[in-house]
């Protein structure tokens, strides 16, 4: 734990409907688009969860997934990876009422941390649109190459 409260644990079993929830959270404004109805919908995010899932694991088998709380409260989650040149985030996401409280910041400067002690480089991808791209460039990412609306930010040791 940190002056902040905030503190990293991996994922367990007993996390599966905060993680679910979670990452249903991040589909809201996408599903809100088509005329499925609620049903239709929670199966489809659900077939989405478990195949985001299964690819991080099948991807990236050392990946660490761990819960983000602030003091004892689950407030966001992030996957990433120590690989050999990099160190890889899948994905970082914080609970909505959670955001801009600098809780992302903390957990991507531990990371930096951790980086800069092993000089290794962070990656993450991330879509162009996305509002966390503000975050990253403040954190000194830049784009390492683009593929449509797909970017892959680097941030060098």
């Amino acid at each position: 734990m940190n002056p902040d409260g905030i503190s990293r644990r991996p994922v367990d079993d007993s996390d599966r409907p905060f993680l679910f929830a979670l990452y249903a959270n991040t589909r809201d404004a996408e599903l809100a688009q088509v005329p499925w109805t609620a049903e239709q919908k929670l199966a489809f995010v659900g077939m989405q969860f478990d195949a985001q899932t299964a690819s991080y694991r099948e991807s990236y088998p050392q990946g660490l997934h761990e819960i983000i709380s602030a003091g004892k409260v689950p407030a966001g989650r992030i996957y990433w990876s120590r690989q050999p040149d990099n160190l890889h985030v899948l994905d970082i996401t914080v609970a909505p009422d959670r955001r801009n409280a600098g809780i992302g910041t903390h957990v991507l400067g531990e990371i930096l941390e951790e980086a800069g002690l092993t000089g290794k480089s962070v990656t993450i991808y991330v879509e162009d649109f996305n509002p966390s791209c503000r975050l990253f460039e403040r954190l000194g990412f830049q784009v390492a190459s683009r593929d449509g609306f797909l970017l892959l930010l680097q941030r060098l040791p």
